[in-house]
């Protein structure tokens, strides 16, 4: 049984030498991740390339995600790079102190608005909550803190508020530039950072369709504030983030388990594609095997059904980014082997033709033992309803469409297949599918399989018809 759940992987350094994307696709890469934080658009480029290059050499589609770096608010440097805090000092985030004169008493800041948002009180978490802060006084534009929680602070340290209500916008002048890019790259994933409101979720696509993108819309759930609008910015999207990182320094660890639990059953409630990121098998930046709790921490985000989790700076910068691929894989196949079943739907009512015969065909699937389900399906939708349910049986995307099979590459329990159709006659087609499906090794004579489609081919949204066939028996057939 293949793998349902999907592997992202951030590449980076790591990740060029020659040889190494390759191994990582033979140990379960689905989709390549592109950090705009770091890199020049050259390098980028390269690595995109690369990836096109290899999944058309392997034959194993690929999906690519550009993820913008959003409005992360940092301080600035400091004179030697680092400096030592301890509890009770006094220190000063001072907007006017040049970006590269930070010292013992002050460092400035990359937000020059920070001072607006904050009045005393109020406390400051630097580097993923390593420091903690309380602001004591704003003097104009001087914001004057006590340490709370001391420690080493060195340069360009990320700066977020205790329960969110920074307003940086989510859209940077950077992040427009790197939209158009991410169109010129054909990315079939664009994610937004620090995403507070379905709106920023609108603004980037419609930047991303006018620079010509095609690709989906992923909204990084980081902040504090964006949990208020989590629906809406559900619905807005065509998948979700639980960027684990920001989020749990702004609400708190003890949290973030709760939340994220409640963020994948609301995103496949809505039908909408799920993501859990950050830290998930962070000990194998240096080492070779993960710890117990990364384990267990992959798969229970597996359990509560996400579509795929995500590697960063473990695959990016790490020593071994082809056997955490391995590792990941091996955690993800094995907490698969529990399964619950799923009422997703049961008791709705369905707004469209397509999307019922998804939900019949899985319905029917899961209570006959089929083998497998294989569609026709020009823009994926078909068997992204057919995803959010919780289900064994493997689903198989058959289409002509490039971008669709990429796209693909992210649904849960979702395996894209180069397929066009040679026949005009919709009852051949069934006997097309079931051969491309042997060819394939995945079914053989006596299993059963559902076929869906449309009676009008090539035309997005029209599947209509649901077919249950046992293979073998279609080579006998001359007609329905």
């Amino acid at each position: 049984m293949p793998r349902r759940t999907k592997i992202v992987a951030t590449l980076g350094p790591a990740t060029d030498p020659p040889g190494v994307l390759e191994d990582m696709v033979a140990a379960g890469l689905n989709v390549a991740r592109l950090n705009m934080s770091h890199d020049t658009y050259e390098r980028q480029r390269k690595r995109v390339e690369r990836v096109r290059t290899v999944a058309k050499a392997m034959k194993h589609p690929l999906g690519v995600l550009i993820d913008l770096q959003g409005p992360k608010i940092r301080v600035g440097r400091f004179e030697g790079d680092q400096i030592q805090l301890s509890q009770g000092d006094t220190f000063s985030i001072d907007l006017d102190c040049p970006l590269d004169s930070g010292n013992h008493e002050r460092v400035g800041c990359t937000y020059a608005y920070l001072a607006d948002d904050l009045m005393p009180g109020d406390q400051l978490l630097l580097d993923d909550g390593a420091i903690e802060l309380e602001v004591t006084e704003i003097y104009g534009r001087s914001i004057k803190c006590s340490v709370l929680l001391g420690g080493k602070l060195s340069n360009s340290k990320g700066i977020n508020k205790r329960g969110g209500g920074l307003s940086a916008p989510a859209l940077t002048d950077k992040d427009k530039a790197d939209i158009a890019f991410a169109a010129e790259m054909e990315a079939d994933y664009l994610a937004v950072s620090f995403v507070r409101s379905p709106d920023d979720v609108h603004l980037a696509r419609q930047l991303f369709v006018q620079a010509g993108g095609k690709g989906g819309i992923v909204a990084k759930i980081e902040r504090a504030e964006a949990l208020e609008h989590a629906t809406e910015i559900t619905k807005a999207s065509d998948v979700i983030m639980v960027a684990r990182g920001d989020l749990g320094v702004e609400i708190g660890d003890a949290e973030l388990p709760a939340v994220q639990k409640r963020l994948i059953s609301e995103a496949r409630d809505l039908d909408c594609v799920i993501i859990t990121a950050t830290q998930m098998m962070q000990s194998m930046i240096d080492n070779p095997i993960p710890t117990r709790a990364e384990v267990f921490d992959v798969a229970n985000a597996v359990l509560d059904g996400t579509d795929a989790v995500m590697l960063s700076a473990e695959s990016s910068v790490g020593k071994y980014p082809a056997k955490v691929v391995a590792a990941m894989a091996r955690i993800c196949a094995e907490s698969e082997n529990y399964r619950r079943k799923s009422r997703h739907r049961l008791d709705t009512r369905f707004k469209r033709v397509d999307e019922a015969i998804a939900m019949s065909a899985m319905y029917a699937a899961n209570h006959l033992g089929v083998k497998a389900v294989a569609a026709l399906t020009e823009s994926g939708s078909t068997v992204k309803w057919m995803s959010r349910l919780n289900t064994g049986i493997p689903i198989y995307a058959l289409t002509r469409f490039v971008h669709t099979r990429r796209k693909v590459t992210l649904y849960r329990g979702v395996y894209p297949i180069n397929f066009d159709v040679a026949s005009k006659n919709i009852h051949e087609v069934n006997r097309e599918v079931i051969e491309e499906l042997l060819q394939q090794g995945t079914v053989v004579d006596g299993d059963l399989v559902i076929i869906t489609k449309g009676d009008r081919g090539g035309v997005e949204g029209q599947t209509n018809i649901m077919k249950i066939m046992r293979v073998g028996e279609h080579k006998l057939l001359a007609g329905d």
